[in-house]
């Protein structure tokens, strides 16, 4: 089921009118290394975790595989250090201080973090993530963090106008030439999300099934 509804996703990235590369990212968080396993069996290489302790698990399982592990849920001051030594990439920046952890706990034999902001878009007060006025000022601080790579932006839209939000977020890393990486859709839209520049999709249930 795993593979077959892999193959229908990437059929849907493929039926978009697109230009730039696009990876498809499987949002694997509550699902077992039994359901990761058949992904990777299946040639999925990139994976996305909410929820650090039950991640180290499944990269401590999996490892020796060449898999590419996202973390993209909240990010509180004491899980930096874990996320900094075992992530490849960090989705979910949304403050200077956990940046500057990130950057500071990463060991120095691994290549540096990549990282992307979170970006309320929505301004939303219950979300978390940068405000769009506040992008500016937070970016200036990452030429001092060496062992981060800032690519670009993440963001969740509201739901009820994912679509303008999508091409908001196109219209602003515009304004930034040296990040590539738009972080955005989900199962429900990331038709629309391609077509509005995302390279990084985040699909859980349309390829895992709805969670129990």
């Amino acid at each position: 089921m795993i593979k077959d509804n892999l193959e229908k996703v990437q059929a849907r990235i493929n039926q978009v009118d697109h230009t730039q590369f696009v990876t498809l990212i499987a949002v694997s968080k509550t699902r077992s290394t039994d359901e990761l396993q058949q992904a990777i069996d299946t040639g999925q290489q990139h994976f996305a975790e909410n929820y650090l302790q039950e991640a180290l698990v499944k990269i401590n399982h999996l490892k020796g595989q060449s898999l590419i592990w996202h973390f993209i849920g909240p990010i509180q001051s004491n899980k930096t250090l874990q996320i900094a030594q075992n992530f490849d990439w960090v989705h979910s920046i949304d403050r200077l201080k956990i940046a500057k952890r990130l950057n500071n706990q990463r060991p120095k034999f691994l290549p540096k973090l990549k990282v992307l902001l979170q970006i309320n878009i929505d301004n939303e007060p219950t979300k978390s993530g940068v405000l769009v006025k506040q992008i500016d000022e937070l970016i200036t601080h990452f030429e001092n963090l060496k062992n981060l790579t800032l690519r670009g932006f993440m963001c969740i839209p509201n739901p009820s106008n994912s679509e303008q939000n999508f091409t908001r977020m196109a219209n602003i890393i515009k304004q930034y030439s040296n990040l590539d990486v738009l972080s955005m859709g989900m199962s429900h839209d990331l038709e629309s999300a391609i077509a509005n520049g995302a390279t990084f999709v985040r699909i859980g249930t349309d390829i895992f099934g709805k969670r129990t």
